[in-house]
Parts: structure tokens; C-alpha cells; sequence
């Protein structure tokens, strides 16, 4: 027995060092891509993806920042992924409350259906709505966009909600009942109170999701272009490839910002309503 201990003991370390090496493999697997897309934004060469790099420069950032169609299509995906996120909100709260209220028959068929835009592929989910609106006769435009990322970020916050709505103490809203408040009140001063950091981190993780959406976007949109759209479009052009690395390194910087706050509202909430998170 003791001999299986030392050799267990020893074997411990070398254990270790493999999760430790398989850790930090993962790691650069996922992110060196996106640092060299960050090297290349400053690259001096303007049409191939040499490395290293023959020189570096910061003049593609000034190229990009004067093109009139990019800023359009950069405050295009910020309106939307804003617009779409409120509506995700406003949406997946009362759709994540009623879940969590109400037993009725076919409940899971129901919650089935909401999670089914995220859990299906984007291509999927960007034709059957483009059907949709060609059934309806409904023109594209700026709404049809809208609609379409709602359809994918209303999961996100439901999801958020209904998470932090079951690991809640039901004791509290009977409380409050009790002493009075009303279903308005009781939402307002309790409910919504002990869901705010959860809708929180759901909205500006639907956000990211919007704004970085392309595929969805492709069957949803008229002759508006957002800018992944306009990222995939100038990827064509092969002397516009820098200016295109210099949109990414954009991109990044601006959802990097939204999931860094979710993360960190999350992390720490492990006491919610007197149970779990």
C-alpha cells in the first residue's frame, strides 16, 4: 500500500505538468489567430501575409479611420447590437419570469423553442427568417436586421434570467406578498433587484453577439451594411487586406469590452436571494 502511495505521489507532478501543458496549448490554439491578425494590421506589406512581417506601421490605422464607409458601418452594428439588445432584455426577462412562475402543459416544448436560435445553425436560422419576411412581404431594412439578432440574443438573457430566477429563494417574493406588494412592486423591489447583474452580463453578452454577427445578417439585411459585411466584402481586395486586419482589431476591442464586464459581474455572485448563485 505505501509503495502504491510514493509512486502515486510521484506521479502527481508529472500529472500536473501535462494539464498545465495541455492548459496553455489550448490557450495559443484559440489565440495566437487573433494576434497575428493584430500583427498584421501593422504590417508594411499591403498584400501578402508574410512572416515575419517586412515592416511595421501604424499608417493602415490612418487609412482606415478616413473611410467614410466604414464608420457608417461600424455605427450601423453598434445601433443595431444596441437595439437588439434592449429588446432582448425587455423580452427574455418576461419570457425567463414566466417560465419560472408558471407549470403548464407543453413547458418544455416551449422552453425547447426559445433556446432553439442559438442551438441551431446561423445559416438556418438567417433562411427561415428571410422566408419568413418574403411570406409576410416585408421589406428588408435596417428592423429586419434587428429582428434577426434579437431571435438569438433573446437566448442569452433568458438564459441569464431563468439561471439566477431557480438558484433564488422563493421565500423572498412570498414575503413580499405578504406584506402587501403587489405583483408590480414585488418585480420591482425584489425580483428585478436580485436579477440585475445577470441581465446585466446577458445584455452585453447579446450585444457582442450582435455586433459581430454575419450570418444572420447576410439573409436579414437590404442594402444595409454592417461591418462584419463590410470586413468580408473588402477581404476581396487584396490591397485592402490591412485596412481590413485594422477593422478586426476594432471588432475585437469593442466586444472584448462588453463579455470582460459580463465576466466580471458574474464571477463573484455566488450568494444570490439567501441560495446559490
Amino acid at each position: 500500500m505505501r509503495s502504491k502511495a510514493l509512486a502515486a505521489d510521484r506521479a502527481t507532478p508529472r500529472a500536473n505538468a501535462g494539464l498545465r501543458a495541455a492548459a496553455w496549448f489550448a490557450v495559443l490554439f484559440l489565440n495566437l489567430p487573433i494576434l497575428f491578425i493584430v500583427l498584421y494590421g501593422f504590417t508594411t506589406d499591403d498584400q501578402s501575409y508574410s512572416f515575419p512581417p517586412p515592416g511595421l506601421t501604424t499608417r493602415w490605422f490612418g487609412v482606415a479611420f478616413g473611410r467614410a464607409d466604414l464608420w457608417s458601418a461600424l455605427w450601423l452594428s453598434v445601433s443595431v447590437a444596441f437595439i437588439a439588445m434592449i429588446a432582448a432584455l425587455i423580452l427574455g426577462t418576461l419570457a425567463a419570469a414566466a417560465m419560472y412562475r408558471f407549470s403548464f402543459f407543453g413547458k418544455e416544448s416551449i422552453t425547447l423553442l426559445i433556446l432553439l436560435p442559438i442551438a441551431l445553425p446561423g445559416i438556418v436560422t438567417g433562411i427561415s427568417l428571410r422566408a419568413a419576411f418574403d411570406l409576410a412581404d416585408i421589406p428588408f431594412s435596417y428592423w429586419t436586421i434587428v429582428a434577426g439578432h434579437a431571435t438569438f440574443c433573446i437566448v442569452v438573457v433568458y438564459n441569464n434570467a431563468i439561471a439566477r430566477l431557480r438558484r433564488s429563494s422563493p421565500a423572498l417574493i412570498e414575503a413580499s406578498m405578504d406584506l402587501g406588494a403587489n405583483s408590480l412592486q414585488t418585480f420591482r423591489h425584489v425580483i428585478l433587484p436580485n436579477l440585475a447583474t445577470a441581465l446585466l452580463a446577458g445584455g452585453m453578452l447579446a450585444f457582442a453577439l450582435s455586433f459581430d454577427e454575419i450570418i444572420v445578417t447576410t439573409f436579414t439585411a437590404g442594402q444595409q451594411t454592417t461591418l462584419p459585411i463590410w470586413m468580408f466584402r473588402e477581404l476581396v481586395r487584396p490591397h485592402q487586406r490591412p485596412v481590413t486586419n485594422v477593422a478586426a482589431i476594432i471588432v475585437m476591442v469593442i466586444t472584448f469590452g462588453p463579455i470582460l464586464v459580463a465576466y466580471y459581474l458574474t464571477r463573484d455572485t455566488q450568494d444570490v436571494a439567501g441560495s446559490g448563485k
